[in-house]
């Protein structure tokens, strides 16, 4: 299939969003801080979800707290092993990283647990990041042959908001996780928007520095409908705090979050010093405008693009799945699910409500 040049221009107005003049200073400067310590490939980060359920579901930014999410998804709700190899299939082929394997908190049992996570890595090929709250240490051990690395899911630390936003999700047990890790790396996700002002950045390094983090995921905050939150960050918050991380710590990898509202703001978040992109929602926007919109504001930052969400290759799908090494019933349900993403893949469709 050729491949085509997209105008960005033709699809937004890019050149409407303005930010000031010391923000473009600090951009200049991450971005040089960027450049001294890599090579410039930057990805897709892919996180796979395991469940829609959790037995907490009280943070007051999230979706699984609204009571139209728990009646939709009872405790018994959980994706079929199918879907999800998949995804860590498309994850291999496409060049995709997994960014990490997450659900809510109680979702199911640890023999449960281990086999997804093994079944994930064993397709994937790599050990992966697994984001499910606090681990025990004799489960960690048990998890090791394919896992990489631990995230700890704070959302913000600064410590009175923090104790509001996630009430039931205190940020101690996950320090001393954290201090116990042996062999693993150290990962945090946080999300700018939920009350946090630029100074309160300080106790981000803080724990940074203390623990010795290995990767940060950072969110823009997307409003749900029937929380208390009605405004996500403006792209100039946004990137601020992107920028000012990458200064901080010119080694740490950062991996940014965005979405089709925040399409627009890709090359803002490429010159703040971000490493890769995460949260675009790419099995369902394969080789879509917006897809291809991504790709080349990436690119216009001279990033070389090393994920594929834009052209579909020649993949002989049932020699792809009959040769890996898991269950025949696993492969069978792959082979099951696939159709409906082959034809989103191969047919997409550019929708103007973006979401």
């Amino acid at each position: 299939m050729q491949q085509t040049s997209y105008d960005p221009h033709q699809f937004v107005h890019v050149e409407d969003i303005k930010i000031k003049q010391e923000t473009e200073l600090l951009l200049q400067e991450a971005t040089k801080v960027y450049k001294e310590n890599f090579d410039g490939k930057t990805w897709y980060g892919r996180c796979i979800f395991i469940s829609w359920y959790c037995s907490l579901a009280d943070c007051t930014f999230c979706f699984r707290s609204t009571n139209a999410h728990k009646e939709r998804h009872p405790e018994t709700s959980r994706r079929g092993m199918g879907s999800m190899l998949l995804e860590a299939l498309f994850c291999r082929l496409f060049n995709w990283r997994i960014e990490f394997i997450t659900g809510g908190y109680g979702i199911m049992q640890f023999p449960d647990m281990l086999e997804i996570v093994k079944s994930i890595s064993t397709v994937y090929g790599e050990k992966i990041w697994l984001n499910i709250g606090v681990i025990a240490p004799a489960h960690l051990k048990e998890l090791k042959p394919y896992v990489k690395g631990v995230y700890a899911s704070l959302e913000t630390v600064t410590p009175k908001l923090h104790d509001y936003v996630c009430p039931s999700k205190p940020i101690k047990p996950y320090e001393m996780m954290f201090d116990k890790l042996d062999g693993f790396k150290k990962s945090i996700a946080i999300i700018v928007g939920l009350g946090d002002t630029i100074e309160d950045i300080k106790y981000l390094f803080d724990f940074i520095e203390k623990h010795q983090v290995d990767r940060i995921t950072l969110y823009a905050l997307k409003p749900v409908r029937g929380t208390e939150y009605t405004h996500g960050p403006s792209v100039e918050e946004y990137i601020t705090w992107i920028a000012k991380l990458r200064i901080k710590f010119p080694k740490l990898q950062i991996v940014a979050g965005t979405n089709l509202r925040r399409c627009e703001d890709t090359g803002f978040v490429i010159r703040a010093g971000a490493n890769a992109i995460t949260k675009f929602p790419a099995t369902k926007q394969f080789a879509t405008k917006k897809a291809k919109l991504l790709k080349q504001l990436i690119e216009n930052q001279n990033r070389k693009f090393i994920s594929n969400f834009t052209e579909l290759p020649e993949i002989d799908w049932n020699k792809e799945i009959n040769s890996l090494d898991i269950k025949d019933e696993y492969k069978q349900e792959m082979l099951e699910k696939l159709p409906p993403y082959l034809k989103r893949f191969q047919n997409p469709v550019d929708k103007d409500k973006a979401i």
